[in-house]
């Protein structure tokens, strides 16, 4: 006898809609991230509102999927936690950055991190840097230079943080290039998590800041569960679109991040804003379309 029912399929996605979906979703995630940390009052130091998001990421990660396996399992353990430390000093930096300045301005200047990352990528992989290349590098940094009113006080701390973290970033992606030839999305994140965490935990243990108030558990709770679900968003949208587009995509932060701060918090907008933050954005966006046809072509491979 005959099933009259028809077989089930699984479902496809259109990469022309979940690709951007998937990107802007965590794009929003990340604003969402960015304005928690602003907000959370003057009690939470970096190192608080670090190990939060770290532990509580390191817990979710390995409840949901390191229930049947080792969820450490990895390949080239010594370069994950690398990538680990590295990530986290970039994250440090970045929440030190969101704290002394306008959110929006923060976020223009560490996502000139694409510009780090091809020098980085010179001088571990060799990569040869082209004319056009030069020229976007040096647009992004003119960029930044435009934002940084080089004053000495807050202003010039909280920017020089934030190139600092566009600095590690740089290198955090770069060294991701080769972890994820053998490691899994989950994995990469886990020990970035996961050293994190070690690296937060003593500062944190030695002056303890718990949430008092609803409002400061749900904010915590919205750190972490942002952060988590925010990067596991971007790394399904690079199954559906190509790492430029993924990287223009991904650059909607600063707009999102931009526009809540301004009408939310009232964050300052001037000349400098806009110009230095259009000449980053349209460099950055020109970086990521060139990586994507110098891999396509067969860019020289790592020594």
């Amino acid at each position: 006898m005959v099933d009259p029912s028809p077989t089930r399929q699984p479902v496809q996605l259109d990469a022309a809609i979940a690709g951007p979906l998937f990107m802007l979703s965590a794009a929003l995630l990340f604003t969402v991230l960015n304005l928690i940390v602003k907000l959370l009052g003057p009690a939470f130091t970096v190192w608080s509102i670090g190990f939060y998001r770290f532990f509580g990421g390191a817990l979710v990660l390995v409840a949901v999927f390191g229930r049947h396996k080792n969820p450490y399992r990895g390949v080239n353990i010594r370069l994950l936690v690398l990538r680990g430390c590295v990530g986290c000093i970039a994250f440090i930096c970045m929440v030190m950055a969101i704290r002394l300045l306008p959110v929006s301005t923060a976020l223009i200047i560490f996502y000139s991190y694409p510009a780090f990352s091809a020098v980085f990528s010179f001088f571990i992989y060799r990569e040869r840097i082209g004319g056009f290349e030069i020229t976007s590098i040096a647009m992004v940094l003119i960029g930044v230079a435009i934002l940084f009113d080089f004053k000495l006080g807050t202003d010039l701390l909280g920017q020089s943080f934030a190139l600092a973290g566009a600095a590690f970033a740089g290198l955090t992606v770069t060294l991701i290039r080769t972890l994820r030839k053998k490691n899994g999305p989950v994995i990469i994140y886990l020990y970035l998590c996961t050293t994190g965490m070690l690296v937060t935990a003593p500062m944190f243990v030695m002056h303890p800041v718990w949430p008092c108030t609803p409002l400061e558990w749900g904010m915590i709770l919205g750190l972490i569960l942002s952060s988590v679900m925010a990067q596991l968003l971007m790394n399904q949208g690079f199954f559906y679109c190509r790492g430029w587009e993924g990287g223009v995509f991904m650059s909607s932060e600063v707009i999102f991040t931009a526009v809540a701060g301004i009408m939310l918090l009232g964050d300052p907008v001037t000349w400098r804003f806009w110009c230095g933050g259009v000449m980053i954005l349209v460099s950055v966006a020109a970086l990521n379309r060139l990586n994507a046809i110098a891999h396509r072509k067969g860019a020289a491979p790592p020594p």
